[in-house]
C-alpha cells in the first residue's frame, strides 16, 4: 500500500477583502504557513508522496513572498511532490510554475496532454495534466491507461464531475472507470467529497484545507490515503485552522438577546470568522450596539445581521370584511381543524407568506 497525502485549492494570496487591510494581510500570511503545515503533516504521517491538485495560487500573479515560500518548503518535503495546475494557477510560459525553482523532488505537470511519471521504487506510476488557460476541455476524454502488473496507478488532476458541460475540466464517472487508475486525486470542488468509486477507480476531492468565506464553512483538511491495486482507504485529516461559520439565532422566545446569542455559540470561537444572523419575531428589536459590545473580542472577525421581524398577531383582522379578512378567515378554519402541531405550523407559514404578498412585504424567512 502506498501512502499519499492529497491536498488542493489553497488559493494562496486570496484578497480577503471583507476582513479589512490588516486582517487580510494576516490571513494571507497564515495561508503561506498552511502549506508548510501540510508538508510537515505528510512527513509525520510517513507519506510516500504529496499530491497537490491545483489552485495553489488564487491568481497567476502571486506575491513574491509566496513564491519564495514554495521554493523553500516543497524541496524540503523529503518525498516526491506532484502538482497539477488548475484554472486559477494555470500553467503557461509566463506563469509562476514556469519560473519557480522547486527542486528535483517536485514535478509540475505542464500540459493538457496526460503525462506519466514512473516511480519504480514504489511500484507506482503517477499521471497528471494541467490547465494551460482559465478553461480546458475534458481531460480524460478517450484516455485509458494500460495496466502494468501490480503497479499502482495514481492520477492528480484539477476538474469536476458534477457538470458534464463545465469548461473547468469536466470528468465523467464513465471516464474515471475506464481510466485504469487506482486513485484519482482531484481538485476544484471546495468541499470534502468522501471517497467515491467509479468501476475499479477510486476518487476524491479533499476540498480547500481552510475556509476563505462563508461559502466554505466548517472543518477543513486534507486527505490521507493508502492505495493498492484495486483498493483504497482514505480519511480527511483536519488541519485545525481558522473556520468560517454561519450561526442563525432565533430570538422569538427570548428577551435576553445577548444571552441567547452567547448560549448558541457553544464553543471557543476566538480564532474563527463568524456571521451571526438574528432571526425570529421578538417582542422588541435587538439592541445591535449592545450585542456588538458583548461579542467584541470573541472572534477573529464578526458579521452581525438583523433579520428579525417584530412580533404581531397574524390573525388580527380576520373578522373584517376585506380581502385580507377573507384570506385570514379561510385559513383560520383550516388552522382550527388541524390535527397536529405540524399541520398548524404549515397553515401559519401559509398565512405569513400570504400576508407578505398582500402587503407587498419581503417574504418572511420561515
Amino acid at each position: 500500500m502506498i501512502r499519499v497525502l492529497h491536498a488542493a485549492d489553497l488559493h494562496l494570496d486570496s484578497p480577503f477583502q471583507a476582513l479589512g487591510k490588516e486582517k487580510a494581510a494576516q490571513r494571507r500570511g497564515e495561508q503561506r504557513a498552511l502549506l508548510g503545515r501540510i508538508v510537515r503533516l505528510a512527513r509525520e504521517r510517513e507519506a510516500d508522496m504529496l499530491l497537490l491538485a491545483g489552485d495553489l495560487f488564487d491568481s497567476d500573479s502571486p506575491y513574491s513572498e509566496t513564491a519564495r515560500m514554495l521554493e523553500q518548503v516543497l524541496p524540503q518535503a523529503g518525498m516526491p511532490v506532484f502538482l497539477a495546475p488548475g484554472n486559477h494557477d494555470w500553467y503557461g510560459p509566463r506563469s509562476p510554475w514556469a519560473r519557480l525553482e522547486l527542486g528535483e523532488n517536485v514535478h509540475v505537470f505542464a500540459g493538457e496532454d496526460i503525462q506519466c511519471v514512473p516511480l519504480p521504487a514504489l511500484h507506482a506510476r503517477v499521471w497528471g495534466s494541467a490547465f494551460t488557460g482559465r478553461h480546458r476541455k475534458p481531460p480524460l476524454a478517450g484516455f485509458e491507461a494500460e495496466k502494468d502488473g501490480d503497479t499502482v496507478d495514481i492520477m492528480v488532476l484539477h476538474g469536476e464531475t458534477e457538470e458534464p458541460a463545465s469548461p473547468y475540466g469536466a470528468v465523467s464517472e464513465e471516464e474515471l472507470a475506464r481510466s485504469g487508475m487506482d486513485y484519482v486525486a482531484l481538485g476544484h470542488t471546495h468541499a470534502y467529497s468522501g471517497l467515491r468509486r467509479a468501476g475499479e477507480t477510486f476518487y476524491a476531492w479533499p476540498g480547500c484545507p481552510e475556509g476563505r468565506g462563508f461559502d466554505e464553512t466548517g472543518e477543513k483538511g486534507v486527505i490521507l490515503a493508502e492505495i493498492g491495486p484495486g483498493q483504497v482507504r482514505a480519511e480527511l485529516v483536519p488541519l485545525g485552522g481558522r473556520r468560517y461559520e454561519v450561526l442563525r439565532v432565533d430570538l422569538t422566545e427570548s428577551r435576553d438577546h445577548v444571552g441567547a446569542v452567547l448560549a448558541a455559540l457553544g464553543r471557543d470561537t476566538a480564532q474563527d470568522v463568524y456571521r451571526i444572523v438574528l432571526a425570529g419575531e421578538p417582542e422588541l428589536p435587538p439592541d445591535m450596539a449592545a450585542l456588538r459590545g458583548a461579542l467584541e473580542g470573541r472572534f477573529f472577525a464578526l458579521q452581525l445581521r438583523d433579520e428579525t421581524r417584530l412580533r404581531r398577531d397574524i390573525w388580527q383582522g380576520r373578522e373584517v370584511l376585506s380581502l385580507r379578512g377573507l384570506f385570514l378567515a379561510g385559513l383560520w378554519e383550516r388552522y382550527e381543524a388541524a390535527r397536529s402541531d405540524e399541520e398548524r405550523a404549515h397553515v401559519e407559514r401559509a398565512v405569513r407568506y400570504g400576508l407578505a404578498a398582500l402587503e407587498n412585504e419581503e417574504e418572511p424567512p420561515v
